[in-house]
């Protein structure tokens, strides 16, 4: 029973972020909505017992992505585009959004087919993909760490250039 509560609110709060990645104008609010969708549904996949998956959900996207995302915003001080009178324009999305999420579950809502619980037996379960991505892709995944630094390191490069253009 709990664990249907548990359930049933954090896929309503990923659903409310993900609607309100949609409807909010400011670009910081938007990056914490989607921080905070992704947090849910690390909730859902540890609630669903993927306890890899759900670590993997907070140390890559919240932990890494997400802060990178609210660093160039913070560091390229993107404006609210809504003071230029485009107010409708966020009515699109919000359709187009709910038209996806609606394609979405009305075939899962209609199958009759039950989802799998726990972990999937054979070389498709988290316990496989751990032992391979642990034994043979992990230098690859900190190459990307590497990677994203070297992109911060160049943003912050360009963004100097330019302001030193503006100044000369």
């Amino acid at each position: 029973m709990m664990e249907t509560l548990l359930l049933t609110v954090f896929a309503a709060t990923a659903l409310a972020g993900a609607l309100l990645m949609l409807v909010v104008h400011h670009p910081m609010r938007v990056a914490l909505a989607l921080a905070a969708t992704m947090l849910s549904l690390a909730a859902l996949y540890a609630i669903l017992g993927l306890h890899v998956v759900a670590v993997f959900q907070v140390l890559i996207y919240v932990g890494a992505v997400m802060v990178f995302m609210i660093y160039a915003i913070m560091l390229f001080e993107v404006r609210d585009r809504a003071a230029d009178g485009r107010h409708g324009t966020r009515l699109l999305p919000a359709v187009v959004g709910v038209a996806l999420l609606g394609g979405i579950l009305l075939p899962i809502l209609l199958s009759d087919t039950p989802a799998p619980a726990g972990d999937v037996p054979g070389p498709f379960g988290v316990q496989a993909f751990a032992r391979v991505f642990l034994a043979d892709h992990w230098l690859y995944f900190e190459l990307a760490s590497v990677l994203l630094l070297a992109a911060v390191v160049a943003a912050v490069a360009v963004l100097r250039a330019h302001r030193g253009q503006q100044d000369g």
